[in-house]
């Protein structure tokens, strides 16, 4: 089946292509809404703008749209259009996503489906977060943290690239501080630089961070595909 997938560059949304074509699916293209800022609560912000080296190591066409609002319903109506221009122009006969534990992103995604006649992916959905997380690293798949805004992930997680080591010291943080291991309430976001998908990785040649006492960002000021 010809899919699109919503696409953020970070590993679930990765992982998520990834598990499709495992099982036989083409993903045509890739779908990626740039939010207006980071008070966005539907989408992924940190570094969204590296999904277009993404898509081009994946060789998968990129559509991609911009909000001029941090409303839902409006980033919605920019994923329809996108979605709209991915049936006519690749033929697109399903969409798949990496959400994993939010129904409201899910419940959204299934609406725009039934709208568009498209049928709905979710591999990752209720997936053991732990042995997820070991899954990705089993399966090669290289990603950062690009930003933390819970207690118990700091200014040290920030462009960490995520191990094995990590994932034990994370399960223990999400214990003790009550959040989702795999981030899926927006604890943290990430970034996949290397995976089985890409014909080059990303390399990052410029960055910076920023860090509040609370919340933090890792901004990628300049990337590249490396040969």
């Amino acid at each position: 089946m010809n899919l699109a997938a919503l696409f953020s560059g970070g590993k679930d949304s990765t992982f998520a292509i990834y598990k499709e074509k495992q099982r036989g699916n083409q993903i045509t293209c890739a779908v990626s809404v740039f939010p207006k800022s980071d008070e966005s609560t539907f989408l992924h912000y940190p570094n969204i703008e590296i999904t277009i080296l993404q898509a081009s190591s994946m060789k998968i066409p990129h559509l991609f749209g911009k909000t001029n609002s941090d409303n839902v319903e409006t980033e919605m109506q920019e994923i329809e259009k996108l979605l709209e221009q991915a049936k006519k122009d690749y033929s697109i006969e399903g969409l798949v996503h990496g959400g994993i534990l939010s129904k409201f992103q899910k419940e959204r995604f299934e609406k725009i489906g039934t709208k568009l006649n498209l049928k709905i992916f979710s591999p990752l959905w209720k997936i053991n977060q732990k042995e997820y997380l070991k899954e990705l690293i089993a399966s090669k798949f290289r990603f950062i943290i690009t930003s933390v805004s819970s207690a118990g992930l700091d200014e040290s997680w920030l462009g960490k690239e995520i191990t094995l080591e990590d994932v034990e010291k994370l399960d223990n943080l999400a214990t003790k501080h009550g959040f989702n291991l795999s981030f899926e309430g927006g604890e943290a976001e990430t970034l996949v630089l290397d995976c089985p998908l890409f014909s080059s990785p990303i390399k990052i040649i410029d960055s910076k961070k920023s860090w509040d006492g609370y919340r933090g960002r890792f901004e990628i000021t300049q990337a590249i595909l490396e040969q």
